[in-house]
């Protein structure tokens, strides 16, 4: 990221301002390169994050970057899905092992899920390895420009744009963006949307931990249960007491979540001084023979909070300026990312002219209640931890001896203790809700925003939403996979939609969708691209899960947006004579140019 630049330019004119580099930021940064749209990315501080941070990246992640045309980057940096491929609550490292699930779609019962529900692939990458890469992709595109070292000061708004002061950090000198407009994506304390007078619901400070990133070799604790998370729980600690290790790089590097009493000093565990975190993280791994070395300690509080809000005027946020949950799930960055993504297409037809504003305004209408779920979502799996000490039979009070007993007595032969593991059963099978929530990662609908409804009722989901994804095409949803073959080469459905386009998708007799799609350009001036699946030239479908996902007849039409997600669809071609309606209704456009 360029820091040297110069302030002598009193004023500069951008369509978009992008305010903050972290993976929101960066994502709408990358996005707006791929559709061609010039934009400004600051950021208050020098280069990319410099410590791990979020590192999970879920499938609807996956897709996002692959989109963009970075995935083969990411996966070739990230640890693998088959090496996170358990969840595992112990004592210590070196200690009893309490209990253990198959996590992120590893698991024989889910792997088939997650197979069939993506081209994409769960990874582990964290931020601080994740954002060069962004930040590399965006420089090489040259149509934005990045620049460090610069703190957002201000803003107004008019009825034409955005005008907002910023400071450069190595000069000391102000100077003024004039933009179309500013996408608020920096972070949590957000001073975009505290100037947008977007305020905040919920609870703040629900918990105060400790990030410490440091290096010990715990291989011979994890090689043979590979895990993103290790949740230790020491005999004799309070039961809330949280003892998280989070995998960085197999099986080496480690983030250590050190979470704080009431009367802890946070500023003390980011001092030099690390004896007294070292000794905790020594305890937690239960063997004094493991080198420790200390990387940095990083302090922050968990918020369970989001916006009233994700837009005011001519400002949008994304990203943990409107959501802030805990690191349950990992829904936080992936969340920012799906925000960031489903706002620049809007931005970019609106910019061109092409879409009116309104469009703009079903980003908030489909990313707020999303955002609300996570939290939501991430919350109820922090609390589920607390089952596990509970069904061990911990109980407050209880001293170091007393727990050691019952962990040591949880496979007695006795009336007991196959009440307590019947009990531990159960709160581990409620950590699915954490590890395995496949439908929260990749299944969210909007029910309203840029779609248009085809008549139908949205489909009953007869297994539970947050864990189990449920394909369809009804207007909303996310396009369904299925693996189709081009030429000799296979691809997606996921791969014939997006680059800032809108797709139709039809079959054998949907002839007519063509001079549609060509009527629905001259009226909007947008293309809509039409891929006919399994007719001669077109892409094949050898499997047939096509035919069975679309839900229309062969020469039906299934409309997907620049996101993947479905605008709308209609079950033969006689509606064909619909698209062009169909589609200034969605971009907001007069009914003729």
């Amino acid at each position: 990221m360029d820091t040297t630049q110069s302030t002598a330019t009193p004023a500069i004119h951008v369509p978009v301002l992008v305010v903050g580099a972290g993976p929101a930021g960066l994502t709408a940064s990358l996005a707006l390169s791929r559709y061609g749209v010039r934009h400004l990315l600051v950021d208050r501080y020098d280069g990319s994050a410099h410590t791990p941070r979020a590192h999970l990246l879920n499938q609807r992640t996956g897709e996002i970057f692959r989109d963009l045309g970075v995935e083969d980057r990411v996966l070739a940096e990230a640890t693998p899905s088959p090496l996170f491929a358990n969840h595992v609550f112990m004592s210590t490292f070196a200690g009893p092992e309490v209990s253990r699930l198959d996590a992120y779609g590893n698991g024989p019962d889910r792997i088939g899920d997650y197979l069939a529900a993506s081209p994409g692939r769960m990874c582990n990458l964290a931020q601080h390895l994740l954002e060069p890469i962004l930040v590399d992709e965006i420089e090489r595109a040259r149509v934005g420009e990045l620049r460090g070292g610069q703190d957002f000061q201000r803003l107004t708004q008019d009825d034409d744009g955005v005008t907002a002061v910023l400071r450069d950090r190595h000069s000391g000198q102000e100077y003024t963006v004039r933009a179309d407009y500013v996408i608020g994506a920096d972070g949590a304390r957000s001073r975009v949307r505290e100037q947008a007078g977007i305020g905040m619901q919920g609870h703040e400070g629900i918990a105060r931990v400790a990030s410490v990133w440091f290096e010990a070799d715990l291989s011979r604790y994890s090689a043979d249960r590979p895990a993103i998370l290790y949740i230790g729980g020491v005999p004799g600690r309070p039961a809330g007491d949280g003892r998280v290790f989070v995998s960085i790089r197999p099986w080496n590097e480690w983030v250590y979540l050190r979470f704080l009493d009431h009367d802890d000093d946070p500023e003390g565990f980011s001092a030099d001084d690390h004896e007294e975190i070292t000794a905790h993280i020594r305890q937690s791994i239960g063997d004094p023979s493991i080198d420790i070395r200390i990387k940095s300690v990083s302090p922050w509080q968990v918020n369970a909070q989001v916006a009233e809000r994700f837009a005011a005027g001519r400002v949008f946020c994304v990203g943990d300026a409107v959501h802030q949950m805990p690191p349950t799930n990992g829904l936080g960055l992936n969340t920012a990312v799906a925000d960031a993504h489903n706002l620049a297409w809007k931005l970019r037809l609106v910019l061109a002219g092409l879409a009116g504003p309104e469009l703009l305004a079903t980003y908030e209408t489909e990313r707020l209640p999303v955002g609300g779920h996570a939290v939501d979502r991430a919350v109820r799996s922090m609390l589920d931890f607390l089952g596990i000490p509970a069904a061990l039979g911990y109980e407050e009070g209880q001293s170091a001896e007393e727990q050691w007993a019952l962990l040591r007595g949880l496979h007695d032969d006795t009336p007991e203790a196959a009440a307590r593991r019947e009990a531990l059963a159960a709160a581990t099978d409620r950590i699915n809700g954490q590890v395995n929530a496949h439908g929260m990662e990749i299944g969210h609908r909007y029910r309203a925003g840029a779609r248009v409804d085809d008549g139908t009722p949205e489909p009953a989901q007869d297994r539970d939403p947050e864990l189990y994804y449920q394909a369809t095409t009804w207007p909303g949803a996310r396009l369904p996979h299925a693996w189709l073959e081009d030429g000799r080469l296979r691809c997606s459905t996921l791969d014939l939609v997006g680059h800032g386009r809108f797709v139709l998708l039809t079959g054998r007799g949907g002839e007519a969708w063509h001079e549609a799609a060509r009527e629905a350009a001259r009226l909007t001036g947008v293309e809509v691209t039409v891929r006919p699946v399994g007719t001669a030239g077109g892409p094949r479908d050898p499997y047939g899960t096509w035919e069975r996902l679309r839900e229309v007849d062969a020469d039906g039409g299934v409309l997907v947006r620049p996101d993947g997600h479905v605008a709308w669809r209609a079950a033969s071609s006689a509606s064909a004579q619909d698209l062009p309606k169909i589609l200034a209704t969605l971009l907001h456009t007069p009914s003729g140019r």
